[in-house]
């Protein structure tokens, strides 16, 4: 546990991350590299990478802003806390993931590489997402599946091919492949990925013009 926070433990605290974002809630739990927070508002527990935390302090919070207690079990219960037994536990449970932009993903935790994952979505369907990306995670409760589905209309679909332990060797395996970077939240991020060397890869975008990107400002990747 962070001795720096062992005081905090049980206490009202406000969390900005990087990106200009907030949360509030009640700060439960906190290991090297994470601290997870439960937001009575939206009844949820986040966790949260500390690479991610600009600064947090003890605060007070409205009776509006903590509609109830913690519950007394938490989606992911381990002795020790840390990112990526965090992850390792969220195997199999429906689970939200927010990285960048105006919107999370949600869907499922099916591989847990070095310093990648793979993640299933009924929308965006197999995503590769860097940890180093990952702002808060939030499991789900076992019995929750993602808009309701039934799990007979949301079949985990493996990967046929091994994959790679890193991200960027799981990106050379892609190569010459049409691909989608983060979401596709800009034309230039969807393209033909031409070849990754040197930490940077050529994309090929629908215009035929060559955009080169650093990989680690690449934060999900994905198949279309």
């Amino acid at each position: 546990m962070l001795i720096d926070f062992v005081d905090l433990i049980g206490k009202k605290i406000d969390v900005e991350l990087s990106g200009g974002i907030f949360h509030k809630g009640i700060l439960l739990d906190c290991g090297l590299d994470i601290i997870v927070i439960y937001d009575g508002k939206n009844h949820s527990f986040l966790y949260i990478p500390f690479n991610h935390v600009q600064r947090l302090k003890e605060t007070s919070l409205e009776e509006e802003d903590l509609n109830n207690n913690p519950p007394a079990e938490k989606p992911i219960e381990t002795d020790v806390i840390s990112f990526r037994k965090a992850l390792t536990v969220a195997k199999g449970l429906f689970t939200q993931i927010y990285v960048t932009g105006n919107k999370s993903i949600h869907g499922y935790l099916t591989s847990i590489m070095n310093d990648y994952f793979v993640f299933h979505s009924p929308v965006y369907k197999t995503m590769f997402i860097s940890m180093n990306h990952v702002k808060w995670l939030i499991p789900y409760s076992p019995n929750t599946t993602p808009y309701s589905l039934d799990k007979e209309n949301l079949p985990l679909v493996p990967m046929s091919t091994p994959l790679a332990r890193s991200f960027d060797e799981q990106l050379k395996r892609l190569e010459n492949q049409l691909v989608i970077i983060d979401g596709g939240d800009h034309t230039e991020k969807i393209g033909v990925l031409q070849k990754i060397r040197n930490n940077k890869i050529t994309l090929i975008t629908a215009e035929g013009e060559r955009i080169y990107r650093n990989v680690e400002h690449i934060k999900t990747i994905q198949l279309p």
